[in-house]
């Protein structure tokens, strides 16, 4: 039996149906509160759902009951400032709970990170997973869940778990939706006026997925991967999606000092309305700032060919627009 935590989000969905469709016993936890991804519902019959907080830890021992194999893709993400210790906790917390059953029942672990837990590289070179993050400089509260809760795993592996992790950069694919990366297609569909000069990492949900499943099945153990399969200038991205929604591109370039004030004020408004801040500060440091990922790593381990960004964007403008 396998078991996916954060089977109803973006990427653990993914991971379920392939899964699934190569004939395989799933079992997925999930909030109470949670809803089954559209699609899934075609696989129900093959798919066992449980109500099991990842920081239940009674409820996750008797999801585990005949697990050998288990795909961590469950974790808190939020923007605002109030939930960072929470979100901390919950995320470390949480995969430490993971950890410590599949230490229990002799499982193999893959466990998904981020590239926010990888540091910046030093200028002219490429980030590669020996590139470590800075936790007494790094002010973003999920890059430090996340490298805190790689530390959980590490500690796992030195007593002994068979676990791999893996650094997906930014996952894009047709069922995003409205929510992470889909937000990004949304607003340049919506009109987006303003290009930034930094850089981003790019791959497709499906081929993330892909890299998960082969690592699990091959003998490599005590490892981290970089899941990326190109970078981009953020404004050679929204262009291509224009140009795929066949829309005038954005013209403008928001400079550094036009996205400083431009999060400052998302965060008054977020502070008078209470809602997510549409740019927090380190989102709009991260559209002005250059990083290059390095893939040489995965596509030596498992001999992975990567989709290319540009079949992923007409693919999800194409969707986006029946």
């Amino acid at each position: 039996m396998i078991l996916i935590t954060g089977a109803t989000g973006f990427l653990g969905a993914e991971v379920a149906m392939q899964l699934v469709k190569q004939g395989e016993r799933v079992r997925c936890t999930k909030r109470r509160s949670s809803i089954v991804p559209e699609i899934l519902k075609p696989f129900s019959e093959n798919i066992e759902w449980v109500n099991a907080d990842i920081l239940d830890v009674f409820a996750l021992e008797d999801a585990f009951a005949g697990v050998t194999q288990v795909y961590h893709a469950a974790a808190w993400v939020s923007l605002k400032q109030k939930d960072k210790n929470p979100m901390i906790a919950a995320n470390v917390a949480g995969t430490a709970n993971i950890v410590n059953l599949c230490l229990d029942n002799n499982c193999k672990l893959v466990h998904v990170s981020s590239i926010a837990a990888l540091g910046l590289a030093k200028p002219g070179e490429v980030i590669t997973e020996d590139t470590h993050l800075d936790v007494s400089t790094e002010t973003d509260g999920y890059a430090i869940s996340k490298l805190e809760s790689e530390m959980e795993v590490w500690r796992g592996i030195a007593e002994g778990l068979d676990a791999v992790i893996v650094n997906p950069s930014l996952i894009i694919g047709v069922n995003a939706g409205d929510e992470g990366t889909g937000q990004i297609f949304n607003t340049v569909r919506k009109g987006l006026k303003f290009y930034t000069r930094g850089t981003a990492g790019l791959v497709d949900v499906q081929d993330v997925a892909k890299c998960m499943v082969a690592l699990m099945n091959s003998n490599i153990t005590a490892e981290r991967f970089i899941i990326n399969a190109e970078n981009r200038a953020y404004k050679q991205l929204v262009e291509e999606i224009a140009q795929s929604y066949g829309i005038p591109a954005p013209a403008k370039e928001a400079k550094p000092w036009m996205m400083n004030l431009a999060w400052r004020g998302a965060a008054l408004v977020a502070a008078i309305t209470g809602k997510d801040p549409f740019l927090d500060k380190i989102a709009a440091q991260s559209a002005v700032t250059t990083k290059y990922f390095d893939n040489s790593k995965i596509k030596k381990a498992i001999g992975i060919e990567f989709k290319p960004v540009s079949e992923s964007i007409k693919e999800i403008c194409s969707v986006a627009y029946k």
